[in-house]
């Protein structure tokens, strides 16, 4: 392993920052990769996952009855194959759970040289906590802390969670 890349993961469409910044071998192919994401978010790895760039290349698991939707294999391809494909801003997305449709913003900050004393793949910072699978994506995870706050009697309502008197 000679370089590695940080990327700045932040997970889209939330009112309170859900941000992970780690370090990878930039050799590292994209299903591991989907797996240390899986990691660094606290997700659980219960449903499919997409990496994009752009509206064109696609990286996750192909399905074999819908040929045409030209997503490529996440087990072949690399990360440094997804990153010769950015364009100036050094983004790409990566999707998660297709129904509650996560998405996550991955930002390329650097790529270095290894450092033969450190342990790679690495978490370097995280802010906030990443939602519960299964909520419903974020307008279901906002849902769900109004839900909370109204049973923990925060809320000014007067219902439980299931919607029925407390």
């Amino acid at each position: 392993m000679t370089e590695i890349a940080r990327l700045k993961i932040q997970l889209d469409d939330m009112d309170l920052p859900v941000i992970r910044r780690i370090e990878v071998p930039l050799a590292i192919r994209l299903a591991d990769l989907h797996l240390v994401i899986q990691v660094a978010m606290g997700w659980e790895n219960y449903h499919l996952y997409e990496f994009r760039v752009g509206r064109s290349v696609a990286y996750g698991i192909p399905d074999p009855d819908w040929p045409e939707t030209r997503t490529q294999s996440a087990k072949t391809a690399t990360l440094a194959d997804l990153i010769a494909q950015l364009k100036k801003n050094k983004t790409f997305h990566y999707v998660y759970d297709f129904g509650d449709d996560w998405l996550h913003t991955v930002k390329l900050e650097a790529v270095a040289e290894a450092d033969p004393e450190i342990a790679y793949p690495r978490l370097l910072a995280a802010q906030g906590a990443c939602p519960p699978e299964d909520c419903g994506g974020p307008w279901g995870y906002a849902h769900y802390l109004e839900a909370i706050a109204d049973r923990a009697g925060l809320g000014n309502s007067d219902r439980g969670v299931s919607g029925f008197p407390a």
